[in-house]
C-alpha cells in the first residue's frame, strides 16, 4: 500500500494528513504558529515558522503511524491565499510575510483601481481589495523601498514552504488567481496589469498546474521529517480550492460553505466568461481548465474564537455552542456583524467594525453566542443571495470547517441559506484536497472526479425548517442595514483605534 501526505498551510497552524490509496485518513498531526499584529489592520507571520512547523508535523505523523518511509510516495499543499513572501536573489527571506487578512493597503487599491478603471475585471476578473497581493507589493514599494529593490521573486505561503522544501520555485494557477496580477482565464500574468505598476515580469514566479510536479524532498528535509528524498512533490493550490477538491466540489452547482478562520462560499464554474460583476471572487480553480465563484468573510469563525477569548476563555467551543438551541431565532432582538477586521463580500470595506445591535441587560452570554453564529451565517448568505440573483440555483450547499461540526449550527445554516445542507463522514478539508492533488499527480486515479468518488463520503443533508427560513428571511433584511447605517460611524472612529 502506498500513502500521499496532504499539508494545508493555514493562518494559525499547519496540518499534515496521511492517506492510503483508497482514500482513508492513515494519521494527522498539526503544529501551531503566531500571528504578529503591530498594529490595528496589520497581519503578518515568520515564514521560517512555517517550515520549523511543517518539518516537526510530518516527523509526529510518520512516527506515530509506524510506517515504512519508502511507503509514502507523495507529497501536495494547500495554503492561505494573498500572503506575500518577497525573497531576494539568493532566495532569501527579506522581511516578514504580509498575509490575506492584513488591511493596511486601502491606499494602494484605490492606486489600482484608479489607474486600471474596469480593465481590472477585464484582466484579473476580481476587484482591488486589501487582502490580495498586488496591493501589498505596491506598499512595500512604497514604504520599504530600499527592502523592494532587494527583492528578486514573490511566492505565496505554500509556495515559500514547497520551495524550501524542494528548493523548486513554481505557483499554481488557483493560487496565482488571488494575487490581482493574473489573468485568470489566460492563466497568464497579465502584461497589462504589470506594466501598469511598473513591476517586473521576473518578479513573478513560474505558473504550473495544481496536478504538476514539482520536484522531490531535498535529502535534509526528507531526514529531518523522517521521509525519504523521493517523495514526489505536486504543486497543490489554493485552500480555498483545495477545500473544494476535497469536500468534492468538482461538477457545476457544487456549492460549498467553509468556516475557518474566515468564511467562504464557493461554487464551481466551467464557464471561463462567467461574470459577476465584481461582486464575488473569480478564481481558477485546483481542477485542470475549471474555475470558482467565491465570497468571503474575513472573520467568521474568528469572530467565535474573539468571543470565547474575551468573554469565556475557559470554555471550550462545544461549551459555548451547547446552548444554541434552547435560544430561538434571533437571538432575544440582537443581531451581530463580523466585521471585526473589516468585511470582504460584498462591501469590501476595510474600515467597517463589528457590532452588537438591540443588545439589553435581558441577553445572557447565550444569547451573545447565538448573535454571533448567526451574524456569521448571515454574512455568508450575502454570497449566496449573489449567486442565486446571478443565475446559479443552489438548491444544497456541502459544509465544512467549523461550522460543520455542530448540529444545531448546521441547522441554522439550512435556514439561513435555505438550502440543505449537506455532512461529510470525515470533514478533512484543504488537507484531503491537496492529498487528493498528490494522489492524481502519482496516477492512482484517472481525474479527480474519480478520486473525489473513492475518497469523499457524505454522511447526510440537514434540510431547512420552513418556519424558522422565513424567520431568518426578515432578520437577514434587518441584518443588512446594520452596514449603512454603522458605515459612516466607523470611518469616523478608524482615527482612535491606535
Amino acid at each position: 500500500m502506498e500513502y500521499v501526505i496532504g499539508i494545508d498551510l493555514g493562518t494559525s497552524s499547519v496540518k499534515a494528513l496521511l492517506v492510503d490509496q483508497k482514500g482513508s485518513i492513515c494519521g494527522e498531526a498539526a503544529e501551531a504558529y503566531p500571528l504578529i499584529q503591530l498594529r490595528s489592520g496589520y497581519s503578518e507571520q515568520d515564514p521560517e515558522l512555517w517550515i520549523n512547523m511543517t518539518i516537526k508535523a510530518l516527523g509526529r505523523l510518520i512516527e506515530a503511524s509506524g510506517l515504512d518511509p519508502e511507503a509514502v510516495t507523495g507529497m501536495s499543499f494547500s495554503g492561505q491565499m494573498h500572503g506575500l513572501v518577497l525573497l531576494d536573489k539568493q532566495h532569501r527571506v527579506l522581511r516578514h510575510a504580509i498575509l490575506w487578512n492584513d488591511t493596511r493597503t486601502t491606499a494602494q487599491c484605490r492606486e489600482i483601481e484608479a489607474k486600471l478603471g474596469e480593465d481590472l475585471l477585464k484582466y484579473a476578473r476580481n476587484p482591488a481589495l486589501e487582502g490580495f497581493t498586488l496591493p501589498k507589493l505596491l506598499w512595500v514599494r512604497e514604504h520599504e523601498p530600499e527592502l523592494f529593490r532587494q527583492a528578486a521573486v514573490f511566492l505565496l505561503p505554500k509556495d515559500y514552504l514547497r520551495f524550501r522544501l524542494t528548493g523548486q520555485i513554481a505557483m499554481d494557477y488557483s493560487d496565482a488567481a488571488g494575487t490581482l496580477m493574473l489573468n485568470v482565464p489566460a492563466k497568464a500574468w497579465s502584461p497589462e496589469i504589470l506594466s501598469a505598476f511598473g513591476i517586473s515580469p521576473e518578479l513573478c514566479p513560474p505558473l504550473v498546474p495544481s496536478d504538476a510536479g514539482t520536484g522531490t524532498l531535498l535529502p535534509e528535509i526528507a531526514a529531518a521529517a523522517g521521509l525519504t528524498s523521493l517523495v514526489k512533490v505536486f504543486a497543490g493550490g489554493a485552500d480555498n480550492a483545495c477545500g473544494a477538491i476535497g469536500a468534492g466540489a468538482l461538477r457545476p452547482g457544487d456549492t460549498l460553505c467553509s468556516i475557518g478562520t474566515s468564511g467562504v462560499i464557493l461554487s464551481y464554474e466551467d464557464n471561463p466568461d462567467a461574470d459577476y460583476g465584481g461582486r464575488l471572487h473569480f478564481f481558477n480553480h485546483g481542477r485542470a481548465d475549471a474555475f470558482y465563484a467565491m465570497g468571503v468573510t474575513l472573520a467568521a469563525g474568528n469572530s467565535l474564537t474573539w468571543f470565547r477569548d474575551t468573554f469565556a476563555p475557559q470554555s471550550s467551543f462545544d461549551e459555548l455552542l451547547e446552548a444554541l438551541d434552547e435560544i430561538p431565532p434571533g437571538a432575544g432582538g440582537l443581531l451581530f456583524t463580523p466585521y471585526l477586521p473589516g468585511e470582504r463580500t460584498p462591501h469590501g470595506d476595510a474600515s467597517i467594525r463589528g457590532s452588537f445591535i438591540g443588545l439589553d441587560s435581558r441577553h445572557t452570554r447565550d444569547h451573545l453566542v447565538k448573535a454571533v453564529v448567526e451574524g456569521i451565517t448571515f454574512s455568508l448568505a450575502e454570497s449566496i443571495r449573489i449567486l442565486r440573483e446571478s443565475g446559479q440555483q443552489v438548491e444544497s450547499v456541502i459544509s465544512i470547517g467549523g461550522g460543520a461540526r455542530n448540529e444545531a449550527w448546521l441547522q441554522i445554516q439550512a435556514d439561513i441559506f435555505n438550502a440543505g445542507v449537506i455532512r461529510l463522514e470525515s470533514e478533512q478539508g484543504p488537507a484531503l484536497g491537496a492529498a487528493m492533488l498528490a494522489a492524481c499527480g502519482l496516477g492512482w486515479y484517472a481525474s479527480l472526479e474519480d478520486c473525489a468518488d473513492a475518497f469523499v463520503r457524505r454522511a447526510g443533508v440537514t434540510s431547512p425548517n420552513k418556519e424558522r427560513v422565513q424567520v431568518y428571511e426578515e432578520l437577514f433584511d434587518l441584518y443588512r442595514q446594520v452596514y449603512v447605517n454603522t458605515q459612516a460611524l466607523s470611518k469616523k472612529l478608524e482615527k482612535y483605534r491606535g
